[in-house]
């Protein structure tokens, strides 16, 4: 098969679509021909050399990708060849074949083409996990999205919003806010211009948001403190503001509050399995019924992730961006 290697960290140019070996289908596991993968920051970071892969597991990036079961390993049971998946991976979704654990498929929810389903898994499994497995988010509460019009952002606005929250979301511009406002957002905050907590505090009549989604990290830490609410919960899921700052002890006391700090890709299989299976059971019939839709920027050919890469690190994409497979 032909898959997107990283023979040296780098830029974009790093990326190379190359000839390798086929993967094999172990134990519980099934072999998946890829219609289309996405784009992840991961794997921006995984071509500059900072995030390795977990040991043991492709050492292509990609970690999610759509298509169709081509071969069983042993002990398989539950799906059959030819049946069209979607797939949370821990790597090798940037290629034309990948082998994933039975725990990490998924259907392809009814009404999304097969191609399209590649941008889902990785949105949908870190947003149920951060904002209801851990946060609780509950009706009636607030919730505050830094990068509202992410991949992950924009899966957030749609999925609070069906449980009957508010949402107030950050976004660079005019116009990734119109977007956001598209799909349910209450509160639209332009970061460049104006201060998130001052904003937030308007809009809540001084409370604060309940539940926080950072992607920031460091940066926006002492910020994301004073937006909180009372009782209110922190879940960082990413750095780009950095990885050390200063936290006012005082203040989260004061409030009562929680910060908490996830990945998804390391986390064992058994746990990737378990937030798999919720987001089957509660995300999967709100995408069915049409309630929840996944957002694509656009598409690129996959031996072209080059260009994949330079949209995502432009900023000025909404939604996911994903890679089509050669067919044929």
């Amino acid at each position: 098969m032909h898959a997107i290697t990283i023979p040296e960290p780098g830029g974009p140019e790093a990326l190379v679509w190359a000839e390798v070996p086929d993967p094999v289908p172990g134990e519980g596991e099934v072999l998946v021909e890829v219609v289309a993968g996405a784009v992840n920051r991961a794997d921006l970071l995984q071509r500059q050399g900072f995030y390795d892969p977990p040991p043991g597991s492709s050492p292509y990036p990609g970690l999610e990708c759509s298509g169709r079961i081509t071969a069983l390993g042993p002990r398989v049971s539950g799906w059959s060849v030819g049946d069209e998946v979607c797939a949370l991976l821990v790597g090798g979704g940037y290629a034309e074949k990948v082998v994933v654990p039975v725990g990490q498929l998924l259907p392809v929810p009814e009404g999304i083409d097969l191609a399209t389903a590649a941008a889902l898994p990785e949105v949908a499994c870190t947003v149920w996990s951060n904002i209801f497995m851990i946060a609780h988010l509950r009706p009636g509460e607030t919730l505050l999205v830094h990068g509202g019009a992410s991949g992950i952002g924009t899966m957030a606005i749609q999925l609070a919003k069906a449980v009957g929250a508010r949402v107030a979301v950050t976004a660079g511009s005019p116009g990734k806010l119109a977007r956001c406002a598209e799909l349910g957002a209450d509160v639209l905050i332009d970061y460049r211009e104006q201060d998130f907590v001052e904003e937030l505090h308007k809009a809540t009549d001084g409370a604060g948001a309940d539940v926080i989604l950072d992607i920031m990290g460091a940066k926006y830490l002492e910020r994301n403190v004073k937006a909180l609410a009372v009782n209110g919960r922190l879940v960082i899921i990413g750095l780009q503001g950095g990885v050390k700052g200063e936290l006012n002890l005082g203040a989260l006391l004061a409030k009562r509050a929680a910060v908490m700090a996830t990945t998804l890709r390391s986390r064992p299989p058994q746990e990737k399995a378990a937030i798999v299976a919720a987001v089957r059971e509660h995300v999967w019939p709100l995408i069915g019924a049409g309630t929840v839709r996944p957002v694509v920027d656009r598409t690129v050919p996959m031996p072209e992730a080059a260009e994949a890469h330079r949209v995502l690190e432009s900023g000025d994409h909404v939604g996911k961006v994903l890679l089509l497979a050669p067919q044929g």
